[in-house]
């Protein structure tokens, strides 16, 4: 009896893991369904855009069904310049962003942790430009900026900078937020300068939001086209991978050509991403 009670309890405890996964998948239907239709799906129809040839006809915009995988060499030999001046560009932002974006973090997320008020009013002051059209905040710094300033290399990085900080200041807040300041006390009681606090204390326990941080203004930096546009801060001289991927699906109807862009610039920055991950050391966001 008692070989045979244990016998049912183990088929209990054999049958427990397959409900739960079966309520597991049941949950995760809606998330896989979302994925599937607005990831997926059009991911795969932009790469068969992408190897799409023109259509016999000749006409604009009329492209059939391929395997031409010459489109990507064409893309690359073609447009290379600007593939580099939106990462460079995307580069030196995040840069600044960082070295600006760090010590307001500090700031709001530390020295000011005890006064509430003084906080919230700062995060508001942060958060304050969402609240603000995209374009309307481009637009303005056109017309606060000097003329000859505007088509500039220094123009396009300082909207990059402008627009993207808040994503880089809210993830450092956080881990800032988050850490134990009775750790900077054991540092000081240990006789630890406040530099070496810092680099042994501080800095490694907000990497996470560092490289939180650096990678949401990156990402979206790469693939910006509105800061570059000449509608806004940039100029003949400052085109970006964004601006030639709107002009070939909206001007020309090159949709191949903008597919394949699309594509080539997902790739570039995932192995950028991967990469800067793994060196960080913080692979747990892979």
């Amino acid at each position: 009896m008692a070989f045979t009670a244990f016998s049912g309890g183990t088929r209990a405890v054999e049958q427990a893991p397959k409900r739960k996964g079966w309520v597991a998948l049941l949950l995760l239907l809606p998330g896989i369904a979302y994925m599937l239709l607005f990831f997926v799906a059009p991911f795969v129809q932009l790469i068969l855009t992408s190897l799409q040839a023109p259509a016999d006809s000749g006409g604009i915009g009329q492209y059939v069904a391929a395997a031409q995988f010459s489109n990507y060499w064409a893309a690359l030999s073609e447009y290379w310049p600007q593939l580099l001046r939106s990462f460079g560009y995307a580069l030196i932002a995040t840069i600044v962003g960082l070295v600006i974006s760090y010590p307001l973090a500090y700031l709001i997320g530390v020295k000011v942790r005890s006064k509430p008020m003084l906080q919230g009013v700062l995060l508001i002051l942060v958060v304050a430009p969402f609240f603000i059209s995209f374009l309307l905040r481009t637009l303005a710094w056109k017309s606060i900026l000097p003329n000859e300033w505007i088509g500039t290399h220094f123009s396009v990085i300082f909207g990059l900078v402008y627009n993207f900080i808040p994503f880089m200041v809210l993830p450092m807040f956080s881990s800032l937020q988050a850490l134990d300041l009775r750790l900077l006390e054991a540092g000081s009681d240990l006789y630890a300068s406040p530099v070496t606090t810092f680099r042994r204390v501080t800095l490694p326990l907000s990497m996470p939001g560092i490289v939180s941080g650096t990678l949401l203004s990156f990402i979206p930096m790469s693939g910006d086209y509105v800061n570059a546009s000449r509608e806004f801060l940039g100029g003949t001289g400052t085109t970006m991978v964004g601006n030639v991927i709107e002009s070939n699906f909206l001007q020309t109807q090159n949709y191949p050509m903008a597919a394949t862009l699309s594509i080539i610039l997902m790739v570039i920055i995932l192995v950028i991403v991967a990469t800067y991950v793994r060196k960080s050391g913080a692979e747990d966001l892979l």
